[in-house]
């Protein structure tokens, strides 16, 4: 085929032939999944079916209705919608009219069948959507809040989300998994306001790695967007001087082809955003891939088809061989790690992906629910861009030849099954307070000092530092050409990391925010092919963990302290206080195939080591989202499942546990349901869990600047009896019970810190405050179980020994309040304790 070329970009100028298909108007068309066949419909009442790799004349199908403007296709069927409102099936063996699938009041504009070919979406120029079941057409499921009339439907390649581009420039997506389908996003000022039956598109097409969609935008270009967080990521720009009548990925997603009003269809790289070719070919307004060959169809607005085989070069046509490419975002979330996720080990089986979870024991191929092994699980994409051989045995279907079996697969295949069959997940590195890009913008700490974050301007970073106490602190702001990706604030200074380029190692800097001297930033590289995979900062230390294991530990002025291999690993991140630093790393496999995670505290400056290779107490499947020290202190990690814990005697080796402080399932603002939010994690200060809190769905926080709110400690303890909520009485019970639970575990931490440390008189006067508000909680504990009755003296009685009054009178108080409700035995025995105390006889 002759190609003019420039630069990087070709011109086909030997044209193919046009076919005659229908008369002037609009023209659809579509591949049957299989490719062995294409329909096409337009504005008489004839739908032609082609059969591929046939230069013969089609078959004609003509009882059907005038002025389709709609087609969809399955293997065994294929559904056509029509100006009278009426959808009607048609069978691809027989090639006759089957049934009626479902009519409207008003003219179809669009039809999408789910890639299984179980259900039809449809949409009219009415206020809703019917989604209907191909196999039974009584069972519907209906979109019905629309403010304006739908345009265009596009399927994720999952089924289970459906994106609605409507008429008043407008992308919603819907999810489609139960019944009642709801409302998921939408998108405002991202696609133009057209007409239904406008020749123009404003269809948003999901990328076949389903992680994001491609739509059409007022300006000309296309924007992609991710579907989790709904931010906007590559641009195709540049291309059209005319408005883009169609677009769509490639099967594989390595290409996408758009036409628009200047005569021109345009073929992009999905990966570079870069135009690959330019084809001239007037009033195209709809096209299609096959699914299997290098062969383009479309149609014009004049009635005709064109079927153009070898349409790309064969440079170009290598891309359709690769395996699913990934869609372009501008930091790739495949490749970054926020949060304490598991994951396989690289030589293991991957997991199956949410989308195929979800597809679970539902009629699918058999690559649906094992999964070709060239496409790894969805989420991981293999490129063999080097020419290294990763991908040479792998036919035209995406799978692995025989070649490589040794005859009919012997001892050693079985034993190479074998352990190939089950791999350890484990805890992957992550930097605390940290988020993962978000568009171009992300957190690289967040903590009640500050915030840091950084946006990416794609040649450098530029990197903001902003304080709650503006009087103490002065923000800053500076242009970043290390791409910093972690960063740690406290009141005395910043510090930042940055992993290693071809040019530069990785590097950690430090920025003091006030000296006596001239400020005295530093930094200092790591050695070659060590990267960073968490930092911390103290008053005293700066702590990095690496991805050769290495704990390096600095002064605040980059002096070097220590240099260890910490014993679990791979290391997972790392946290510190003062003199005391922990760090956190894989240790061995559990019962249920997950390593576990293992914690170190030790005192840099004593050279002592308060815990060593501890278990970090996690439930099944449970994963760390947030690990830091509190304001006196103690250590405390927030878990995925909503609880905070606190490390109890962790300065006693081999006495630390992890006690939880607060379930935040168990908030009263989340009591019957009444809102769906989740929380992220910043500090435990003032007795009180500070946190973000996160709602619609999200899992970090985002831009502008969120709030900040806090929670008041609470235990989850077992409630021994029933609440009334007639009766307050019933519930003072278990409410003064959580209280002492609770008070008793605060005055535990104070008096190991008093015990530890060089205490001043304020620290040792809380204490003694702290022990009389726990015999306080115990006394009023006592005057709930007196009022209870006498079987209840007992515990009474139990109530009372738990009492640490070393005066005496918090006893004497007891003694009155048992007299006080007639519990004479109670009494006569708690003055047979004070007595016993008094004499230092009691058993304690």
């Amino acid at each position: 085929m002759p190609v003019v070329s420039c630069s990087s970009m070709s011109t086909v100028t030997q044209r193919v032939r046009g076919r005659p298909a229908h008369p002037n108007g609009p023209t659809f068309l579509t591949y049957t999944p299989d490719g062995t066949k294409l329909i096409t419909a337009g504005s008489n009442n004839v739908i032609r079916v082609y059969a591929t790799d046939s230069d013969g004349e089609p078959t004609n199908i003509d009882d059907c209705h005038e002025n389709n403007t709609a087609v969809a296709a399955s293997n065994e069927i294929f559904i056509a919608g029509s100006e009278d409102g009426s959808v009607a099936v048609y069978s691809l063996e027989t090639y006759h009219y089957e049934s009626l699938l479902t009519r409207c009041t008003l003219p179809i504009r669009d039809i999408a069948l789910t890639p299984d070919g179980m259900w039809a979406a449809v949409a009219s120029d009415e206020l809703e959507i019917k989604i209907v079941d191909t196999r039974d057409m009584t069972r519907v499921l209906y979109i019905r809040d629309l403010p304006k009339p739908p345009k265009h439907l596009s399927f994720h390649p999952s089924g289970s989300h459906l994106a609605v581009s409507c008429t008043d420039g407008i992308v919603y997506v819907y999810s489609v998994t139960t019944e009642d389908p709801t409302l998921s996003r939408n998108f405002d000022g991202l696609i133009r306001r057209l007409e239904a039956d406008d020749e123009k598109s404003s269809k948003a097409i999901w990328h076949p790695d389903g992680r994001a969609f491609a739509t059409p935008t007022a300006t000309r270009d296309v924007q992609v967007i991710s579907r989790d967080d709904g931010e906007k990521q590559r641009t195709f720009s540049g291309g059209h001087m005319g408005d883009i009548t169609a677009l769509a990925w490639s099967p594989n997603g390595a290409l996408l082809a758009t036409s628009a009003s200047d005569r021109k269809i345009l073929i992009w790289e999905t990966k570079t955003q870069k135009i690959l070719a330019r084809y001239d070919y007037a009033g195209v307004i709809n096209f299609t891939w096959h699914p299997l060959q290098n062969i383009f169809s479309f149609v014009t607005s004049e009635g005709e088809l064109f079927i153009y085989p070898n349409f790309l070069s064969p440079e170009d046509a290598q891309l359709l061989q690769k395996p699913l490419q990934p869609a372009p975002f501008i930091h790739e979330p495949l490749s970054e790690t926020s949060g304490n996720a598991r994951k396989v080990l690289t030589n293991g089986l991957k997991r199956p992906s949410d989308d195929r979870a979800r597809r679970e024991g539902t009629p699918a191929s058999l690559d649906d629910l094992l999964g070709p092994e060239s496409e790894g699980e969805g989420n991981d994409f293999v490129e063999d861009d080097d020419g290294a051989g990763y991908l040479d045995d792998l036919n035209g279907y995406g799978k692995r030849t025989y070649d490589h079996v040794n005859g009919f697969g012997g001892p050693d295949a079985k034993r190479r099954a074998t352990h190939l069959s089950w791999q350890p997940k484990i805890h992957h590195s992550f930097q605390p307070g940290s988020t993962p890009w978000r568009g171009n913008r992300r957190y690289l700490c967040l903590n009640l000092t500050g915030f840091v974050w950084t946006v990416d301007q794609d040649t450098h970073h530029t990197v903001t530092v902003e304080f709650y106490d503006r009087e103490l602190h002065r923000d800053f702001h500076f242009t970043d050409p290390y791409l910093y990706d972690k960063a740690c604030l406290n009141e005395h200074g910043t510090l930042f990391s940055c992993p290693p380029t071809k040019e530069n190692a990785a590097m950690v800097f430090y920025r003091p925010h006030e000296t006596w001297t001239s400020r005295a930033d530093w930094r200092t590289q790591l050695p070659a092919g060590e990267d960073v995979t968490a930092i911390s900062l103290s008053d005293s230390y700066v702590v990095v963990t690496t991805s050769t294991n290495y704990v390096r530990v600095f002064t605040l002025f980059g002096l070097p302290v220590k240099v260890y291999r910490q014993k679990s690993s791979p290391t997972v991140t790392c946290a510190s206080w003062r003199d005391y630093i922990l760090t956190m790393g894989n240790g061995p496999v559990g019962g249920d195939g997950c390593t576990s995670l293992l914690y170190t505290i030790e005192n840099v400056k004593r050279d002592e080591v308060c815990q060593s290779e501890d278990v970090v107490a996690l439930p099944k499947d449970g994963q760390v989202k947030g690990v830091f020290f509190s304001d006196q202190g103690d250590p405390c990690l927030y878990d995925s499942t909503g609880v905070l814990l606190v490390l109890q005697r962790w300065r006693t080796p081999g006495q630390a546990r992890w006690v939880p402080l607060l379930d935040t399932k168990t908030l009263e603002r989340l009591a019957g349901g009444r809102k769906e939010e989740t929380y992220w994690p910043v500090a435990v200060a003032q007795d009180k869990f500070h946190c973000i809190i996160l709602k619609g769905g999200d899992q970090y926080p985002y831009f502008p600047k969120p709030l900040l709110s806090e929670f008041e400690f609470k235990v989850p303890c077992t409630t021994a009896a029933v609440e009334d909520p007639s009766n307050p009485a019933t519930s003072e019970g278990p409410r003064l019970e959580e209280s002492f639970v609770r008070s008793s575990l605060m005055l535990s931490l104070l008096e190991d810190l008093v015990q530890a440390t060089n205490a001043n008189h304020s620290q040792k006067t809380e204490l003694s405050r702290r022990e009389v508000e726990v015999d306080k909680l115990l006394l009023q504990l006592l005057n709930v179980e007196c009022r209870e009755g006498e079987e209840r003296g007992m515990k009474a009685l139990e109530v009372v020994g738990l009492m640490r009054d070393r005066s005496g009178k918090l006893l004497e108080a007891a003694g009155k309040v048992a007299g006080r409700y007639g519990r004479a035995v109670l009494q006569e025995k708690i003055n047979e304790l004070a007595e016993q105390r008094l004499m230092g006889m009691d058993d304690e």
